[in-house]
């Protein structure tokens, strides 16, 4: 399932404004929302800029809203990390930072 209306409320749009921004009518909007018409590459990568998030996240197949905000380290996936939220991910690559420069592993950042 796809977090469009869940992203849509959070930002406090109505379909009206997400069909306008698509050049769609309100009904496909509500039929993306609920899975019964399948979003097209450009309409996902649309919504995914309009949001601010990763089309994995939109479609719900990553916890992680925008990757490149975490940083230049990406994490591989395994059944450990599931649920793990972008702030754990942000702490724990500023520990990995600090533990570099205290090992004496330079000031990258």
């Amino acid at each position: 399932m796809n977090r469009l209306r869940e992203l849509r409320i959070e930002k406090n749009e109505s379909l009206e404004t997400v069909a306008k921004y698509l050049n769609v009518t309100i009904q496909t909007v509500s039929n993306y929302e609920t899975g019964k018409r399948e979003m097209n590459p450009d309409t996902l990568l649309k919504l995914s800029e309009y949001y601010n998030v990763s089309i994995d996240y939109l479609l719900g197949k990553s916890n992680i809203r925008n990757p490149e905000q975490i940083g230049d380290v990406r994490f591989a996936y395994h059944k450990e990390s599931e649920g793990i939220t972008g702030e754990e991910i942000k702490d724990a690559l500023n520990f990995y930072k600090e533990m570099k420069k205290k090992i004496g592993g330079g000031n990258k950042k």
